[in-house]
């Protein structure tokens, strides 16, 4: 029995390091300027240095591969966004979300990938949204206990206040990583941050979405 569990273990780390070591791969030629799409899967393995026999055992076709870099890329940024919640103050908020721009800024080769096959693949598309919907339960948990000590608006709808600045937060982020100047990155995570904080984590009380539709059409801006 202990040799078949030794084998068992030296199976299992070998399949491990092969998969890290295919992952790596795409993410180096991916950082290279390679488009996900246009890589082949003999070209991968190549790269990797695998049969592609092999590369088949462990991603039976690119999107899974893809699948594989989405986890690794969202659940990096989400240990980063939930180190900071709302109580610890605002500007620890803004640091957590200088940080999360700093990360995707290192891994902006994925997170342009992650956006291109998302366009058009369904399954990689419903993985990702459900990523981001972790962001989103998070934020309306937060909320909550913001509403409840009193410090965020009490008639706020917090589920979807949480969906809006998770969706417009991350926006404005991609954005920025992917087209815009690294030396203003620090800026905009703040403006993210504050718009996010004076926005929902301390809004007033009485400046909910359906009080200014109420009054849509009988007051100016």
């Amino acid at each position: 029995m202990p040799s078949v569990t030794r084998r068992l273990a030296a199976g299992a780390k070998r399949r491990s390091a092969i998969d890290t070591q295919i992952l790596e791969t795409t993410e180096r030629l991916l950082a290279d300027g390679a488009s996900f799409t246009e890589l082949s899967m003999q070209r991968l393995a190549a790269e990797a240095g695998v049969a592609r026999s092999t590369f088949y055992l462990h991603f039976r076709d690119k999107t899974e591969l893809l699948l594989r870099l989405i986890e690794n890329l969202a659940d990096g940024a989400f240990d980063l966004i939930a180190s900071a919640p709302p109580v610890d103050g605002r500007d620890g908020f803004v640091e957590a979300m200088v940080r999360d721009v700093a990360y995707y800024r290192e891994r902006r080769h994925l997170l342009a990938a992650v956006l291109e096959v998302t366009a058009y693949d369904a399954t990689a598309r419903e993985v990702w949204n459900g990523k981001l919907q972790r962001f989103i339960d998070q934020g309306e948990q937060w909320l909550r206990v913001e509403q409840q000590a009193g410090r965020t608006a009490p008639d706020m709808d917090v589920a979807t206040a949480a969906r809006v600045f998770v969706w417009g937060g991350f926006q404005a982020l991609a954005n920025q990583v992917l087209t815009g100047d690294p030396e203003q990155d620090e800026i905009v995570a703040g403006e993210i941050a504050l718009l996010e904080w004076y926005g929902a984590f301390r809004r007033p009380a009485g400046t909910t979405a359906a009080t200014a539709t109420a009054t849509t059409g009988t007051t100016s801006a």
